[in-house]
């Protein structure tokens, strides 16, 4: 089904099924397939999370721009395709709509997807981590626009923390300065991606899919705008301990800088390095916690259905 009012947008059947029939949805990204990992390895883990969410109720809609379409939700095809894309660009707000008009193929960061979610009506968008702001950033300025997009668009955020490659501290301030809502689920400390504890408390802690949905719900009766981000602390059984995954990380920064990778280089560089330094245990932690966010989302997505 093609939307063709203003922009080239299509939804998958499945997609335009679940909202004719008022089916709940939930967003996921793109990156993580094509700048997160190989192929086949990236189709698996995308399938995996789908046919998570289509166990807990709901309907995933994988988003991204192919030959300047929006998509949302990908046929199983279209999935594949995309898996095997190898110069997909990384969209965020800025570009999204230069991928759009100039016809291009792109993947769509934690900004980009949730632009895209509440234009298509999605409340509930699942992705790894968070983007933020970058140690060093009062050097470099390197802040993520994920932040600016949790305060202007009314999307809950399910994620699994930010990126421990970030400075977290900082970014849980800019959060609350932008005056969005931070909640973790089931624990005080805010987690930090591969890590169930960054050792930072948790501006707020709700015990349940369904009290994230009530609390969203007063969130539009007050009628506050923007999003939540949701913390869901990795599995304990495939987490990496925050002090060892530090080590981990301060060798990949060093790397990073001796290469001279800057901009939107780094996340991706960073993420490859610690895959290398870790044998490949940061991948299978990487894969648990989007496996577990996808499967909170659908539960926060079928919970804010049944308090409509």
């Amino acid at each position: 089904m093609t939307d063709t009012h203003a922009l080239p947008v299509s939804y998958s059947s499945e997609v335009a099924a679940a909202k004719a029939e008022g089916v709940p949805v939930v967003a996921l990204e793109s990156t993580i397939i094509t700048h997160g990992m190989p192929y086949p390895g990236n189709l698996d883990m995308a399938q995996s999370v789908e046919n998570i969410i289509r166990a807990e109720g709901a309907v995933p809609a994988t988003i991204a721009v192919i030959n300047g379409n929006l998509h949302i939700g990908l046929e199983p095809s279209e999935l594949e395709a995309l898996a095997k894309t190898t110069d997909a660009m990384k969209l965020s707000r800025a570009d999204l709509a230069f991928a759009i008009s100039e016809g291009r193929t792109g993947a769509t960061t934690v900004a980009a997807t949730m632009i895209a979610a509440a234009r298509a009506g999605i409340h509930v968008f699942a992705t790894g981590g968070i983007g933020g702001v970058h140690r060093k950033a009062e050097e470099s300025f390197d802040i993520s626009a994920d932040l600016e997009e949790l305060s202007r668009t009314p999307v809950i955020v399910v994620s699994a923390g930010a990126k421990a490659i970030l400075d977290v501290p900082k970014t849980l301030e800019v959060l609350e300065t932008k005056g969005v809502p931070v909640v973790t689920l089931s624990q005080d400390d805010f987690p930090a991606f591969w890590s169930r504890s960054s050792g930072l408390k948790s501006p707020l802690r709700l015990d349940s899919a369904e009290r994230i949905a009530a609390f969203q719900r007063s969130r539009e009766a007050l009628g506050i705008a923007g999003g939540m981000l949701i913390g869901n602390p990795v599995p304990e059984k495939d987490e990496i301990p925050a002090a060892e995954m530090e080590g981990y990380i301060r060798r990949a920064l060093i790397n990073a800088e001796a290469k001279g990778i800057a901009g939107k280089a780094v996340t991706p560089f960073l993420l490859s390095d610690i895959y290398y330094l870790t044998e490949g245990r940061s991948l299978t932690t990487n894969i648990s916690l989007v496996e577990n966010n996808a499967r909170l989302a659908a539960k926060i997505a079928v919970a804010l259905i049944k308090t409509t």
